[in-house]
């Protein structure tokens, strides 16, 4: 009993020290910090109270919703796709689609600077065309593409890994009665897929939520709120409020994490 309970305790000791080095201790000191400036905790409420930090964060989440259900979209009828269909080329296809995967939020930012930049390709082919230059990856547009550009994979290989789950026989038994295809997409495989939807979408919009890289290499004064934190640290030497809003930020993703993981179960963690 005694040896069992040494051979717990050394499986537990990385997590827990882990957990005390790198949450609780970094955490609790964010939360002290947060509130030790002249608003006191009422800087939690700045996102309500504050114009500018509202808006900041209003624009944050709805960069991040419309982010995870264009994900959402595209990822479900490439994995539809992809998982139906067996092509020369298939392999390197997936391996195209999920190598943002491998890219830092830096590259993400230049790859749409070089598509939507001021010397870019849009710029470039609008100027040959006599439509003027075409720019848009200093702005919310060059962020949500940037933002879709490396949600995609998370979301693509999570549905897939659904698809493949789904009860071939129920499909089959809806195709023997007659349902077409739109019908059995509707009534049965979308139905099944939701759980992954809900887990791949969730962790879509915390990552959208918390992403600077891409935000930082575009432009720095877009308004969203990593962006707003970064200000408020660096420029503003406002230490408290940074801390409150990156207080802020984690207990809204983490909330959406939860919802996500109570309604979806565990596929949430797989999802990330």
């Amino acid at each position: 009993m005694r040896r069992s309970l040494s051979f717990d305790l050394a499986l537990a000791l990385p997590g827990l020290a882990f957990a005390l080095a790198f949450f609780l201790v970094p955490m609790t000191r964010l939360a002290l910090v947060g509130a030790s400036g002249e608003d006191g905790l009422a800087a939690y409420l700045t996102v309500l109270t504050n114009p500018r930090h509202a808006a900041v964060m209003g624009a944050t989440v709805l960069l991040s919703a419309l982010v995870t259900v264009a994900t959402l979209a595209i990822s479900t009828v490439v994995g539809l796709f992809l998982s139906r269909h067996v092509f020369p080329g298939r392999a390197v296809l997936l391996s195209a689609l999920t190598l943002p995967l491998a890219f830092p939020g830096v590259v993400v930012g230049f790859l749409i600077i070089l598509l939507g930049g001021r010397q870019g390709l849009f710029a470039s082919v609008g100027m040959s065309l006599g439509a003027g230059r075409i720019v848009f990856a200093y702005s919310m547009t060059g962020l949500f593409l940037g933002y879709l550009y490396f949600s995609i994979p998370r979301v693509l290989l999570t549905v897939m890994a659904g698809i493949e789950k789904l009860d071939r026989e129920v499909v089959e038994a809806a195709r023997s009665l007659g349902a077409g295809p739109w019908q059995i997409l509707r009534d049965v495989t979308l139905p099944a897929l939701m759980p992954a939807f809900i887990a791949s979408g969730a962790v879509a919009f915390a990552t959208a939520m918390g992403a600077f890289g891409t935000a930082f290499t575009l432009a720095t004064d877009i308004d969203v709120l990593p962006m707003l934190i970064y200000t408020e640290f660096t420029l503003q030497a406002n230490f408290a409020a940074a801390a409150a809003l990156s207080i802020v930020l984690g207990l809204v993703t983490f909330m959406v994490l939860a919802v996500a993981r109570s309604v979806a179960g565990t596929t949430v963690a797989a999802a990330g």
